[in-house]
């Protein structure tokens, strides 16, 4: 087998670059299997160093079903390497087995590609081929006994690829037009509004906490007696609470009308939201 033959045979099997390629079969005196661990070795190196970088920018990947759905933010440093060939077909086959492994990280880094090849050593080779820091971020599957998944995706990089994902787990047992329509608005609506819990009681005490602190700072200087005060911060809580549950929010097709006030006239006895995720590239 000539030179140039070996480094096209290592390139195919690597993904690494020609000088890479040449360089290392070099190094191994003609090897094939030497050269392409010494290009493990140094991509693992590569790798290492770009991990101190800021990665900012990625996409979010969905996979599934009505019955089974998960999705999985993938990071890098550039939205120029968000739209490269090489990270989006990595990204669409991680969210495949993202979605098999019910969304357990560890699981998945450890779970062979189609390459035969781990998705942890997939991710260091494609580090080291396209020169960015690349992560794997937050992940989520939905699947409960009778409810169905909507998903609704906002600034399409391709196909299933966005960078905005929102799923929406609705549990019924209705199958209709009806359904179908709320289930696609209300994806729609918690894109736009970005709740935080789906009542007000169901809303993390340390985001409540810290909002109480927020008020508090705002209102020390007003000159206001404390009892007027403290109505105010009252009321500016519960505002804050209202504005960021999702039953309570002013739904985005109707403003006049709440969420819970369009779950309402639906009149569909089983439908309930079981839950959702909003995920969204840099917040």
């Amino acid at each position: 087998m000539s030179d140039i033959e070996k480094v096209k045979k290592l390139r195919k099997s690597t993904g690494a670059g020609f000088k890479d390629c040449n360089s290392a079969l070099k190094e191994s005196n003609g090897d094939l299997d030497k050269a392409a661990e010494i290009l493990r070795v140094k991509g693992i190196a590569k790798a290492t160093k770009k991990m101190d970088r800021d990665a900012t920018e990625g996409v979010v990947v969905f996979s599934g079903d009505e019955k089974k759905m998960s999705l999985i933010e993938v990071n890098c440093e550039t939205d120029f390497v968000a739209k490269n060939d090489d990270f989006i077909e990595f990204v669409k086959e991680l969210s495949e087995l993202n979605n098999t492994h019910s969304s357990d990280i560890e699981e998945l880094k450890k779970t062979n590609m189609k390459n035969s090849k781990t998705v942890e050593d997939n991710l260091v080779a494609l580090i080291a081929k396209i020169g960015e820091k690349i992560t794997i971020g937050r992940s989520k599957t939905f699947a409960e006994e009778n409810s169905r998944n909507f998903v609704y995706q906002h600034s399409v990089v391709k196909d299933n690829v966005s960078k905005l994902v929102v799923i929406l787990s609705l549990k019924t047992i209705e199958k209709s037009d009806k359904v179908d329509l709320f289930g696609k608005q209300l994806s729609m609506h918690i894109a736009a509004s970005s709740p935080i819990a789906i009542n007000t009681n169901d809303i993390n005490q340390e985001l409540i906490d810290k909002e109480v602190n927020l008020i508090a700072e705002e209102l020390k200087n007003s000159g206001k007696p404390d009892e007027i005060a403290k109505k105010i911060s009252m009321g500016k809580i519960n505002k804050f609470k209202e504005d960021n549950s999702l039953m309570t929010q002013d739904w985005v097709m109707e403003p006049k009308f709440k969420v819970k006030d369009v779950i309402k006239n639906l009149d569909l006895t089983d439908l309930n939201i079981n839950k959702f995720i909003r995920l969204k590239i840099g917040e």
